[in-house]
């Protein structure tokens, strides 16, 4: 969420990010300028009413003590009437504030001027590419075919038990699952980051202090009866774990990762680019989340890129680096970086993380505050996260990078300690 004031002063700035974005109407923008106004006119009015009202309270003591009984009792009679104004006052003041609070959340964050402007994927910039294509002496097979010769993942029976997009990992399939986990989870811990085991589920506050909603409703598998969504990422549990909290300087900055199934609904999702493991319903991933000081936040987002390029280079899977534009970099992101790596067997680029920073668009949300000094006010603190990594994509880009002519599907030396042999599947 945007700062009022800062709405208040750069109106037309927000507005253009809302065009440049495409997420919204420009309107909303007038529509917090009025319900801000009306909130301020009705909170001076209620203002001036309280004190009119204290001061009629305070002369009716005076008059009773003076024995001016009628005087008193017009006095309370005025003093009925501006009760029954503060009343009134205090409900349209109560409906404006909270018309004024759903509003602001429709405004999406504003693009740091480093952002490219675009609407389209084609539009994002490519901004560094690593590692050279594997090359083979045979026509390499896209991970799923690859998947079904060795029996390493049941989309079939996943589907019979939950549904399209709900997998079974088998025998050296859910083994390797386990291996590149606890690989990024090592790496992270490794890193300074503060492992977590986070919960599955959250509240309506928490997906709406991390941006979901009321964005992404559509995405997330809710829980009716009991009030809950299922999470999309750990992003929104491990971030909420500070909400309404005020840290000292000295704490900052503070670095959690988290292991998680995720769930997302991906309403609409079909075709080629869905195929085998590129579009799941339910898939693993570490998440990276950092709380720092505002002055802070853009060294830390180079630090998390950093951190989840060297998972990448360390895995020996060629990737690209994009600079997402205004218009495909999401509704809560000032900044946002897009990883891709080359699969060998479908002979195209897949996303395997995304690493944003909110500045302090999540924080507001969530309260999240610290103070520079021991007995200063406390300043809204800066929010980043990113995928370190999500497991589909990067199972799929290793089984078609690593195959070999004899059908056997290598892994990278990283791995083998974890996985315990050098070969996913030997010849």
């Amino acid at each position: 969420m945007l700062d009022l004031q800062f709405i208040r002063e750069n109106a037309e700035s927000v507005k253009n990010a809302i065009v440049n974005k495409a997420t919204g109407s420009p309107d909303l923008v007038d529509r917090v300028l009025e319900l801000d106004e009306m909130w301020r006119k009705t909170t001076t009015s209620l203002q001036e009413m309280q004190t009119a009202a204290n001061a009629e309270a305070k002369k009716i003591g005076e008059l009773m003590q003076q024995g001016l009984k009628s005087e008193a009792q017009a006095a309370m009679a005025e003093s009925g009437r501006l009760k029954a104004v503060i009343k009134d006052l205090e409900e349209e003041q109560r409906v404006a504030g909270q018309s004024l609070e759903s509003t602001l959340l429709e405004i999406p964050n504003v693009p740091h001027p480093s952002v490219p402007l675009g609407k389209l994927p084609s539009d994002n910039v490519v901004a560094f590419e690593h590692g050279e294509m594997p090359s083979f002496s045979f026509t390499p097979l896209p991970h799923w075919d690859l998947i079904e010769r060795h029996d390493l993942v049941d989309f079939d029976r996943g589907s019979k038990v939950s549904g399209a997009g709900f997998p079974f990992y088998k025998g050296p399939g859910a083994r390797f699952q386990r291996a590149l986990i606890n690989f990024f989870l090592d790496e992270a811990v490794r890193s300074g980051y503060v492992e977590m085991g986070a919960p599955l589920v959250v509240n309506e506050d928490s997906a709406r202090g991390t941006g979901q909603l009321p964005d992404k409703e559509d995405l997330m598998y809710e829980a009716v009866r009991d009030g809950l969504y299922l999470i999309p990422t750990a992003e929104v549990p491990v971030t909420n774990y500070h909400r309404d909290e005020i840290f000292l300087e000295s704490d900052l900055p503070i670095k959690y990762c988290a292991y998680t199934p995720c769930f997302r609904r991906e309403a609409g999702s079909y075709g080629k680019d869905v195929r085998g493991l590129n579009r799941l319903h339910q898939f693993d991933k570490i998440e990276l989340v950092h709380f720092v000081r505002p002055e802070d936040s853009y060294d830390a987002l180079e630090e998390l890129r950093d951190h989840a390029e060297r998972l990448l280079q360390n895995l020996g899977l060629p990737y690209r680096r994009l600079l997402m534009c205004t218009g495909d970099m999401g509704f809560t992101q000032a900044k946002k970086y897009d990883l891709e790596v080359w699969s060998a067997g479908q002979e195209r680029w897949l996303e395997v993380s995304s690493i944003s920073n909110f500045e302090t668009f999540q924080a507001r949300r969530m309260k999240i505050r610290y103070r520079p000094k021991t007995d200063s006010k406390p300043q809204i603190i800066h929010t980043l996260n990113g995928s370190g990594l999500a497991l589909p994509r990067i199972v799929a880009a290793l089984i078609e990078n690593y195959q070999q002519a004899d059908g056997s599907i290598t892994i990278p030396e990283v791995l083998r300690p974890y996985f315990g042999s050098d070969t996913l599947i030997s010849a």
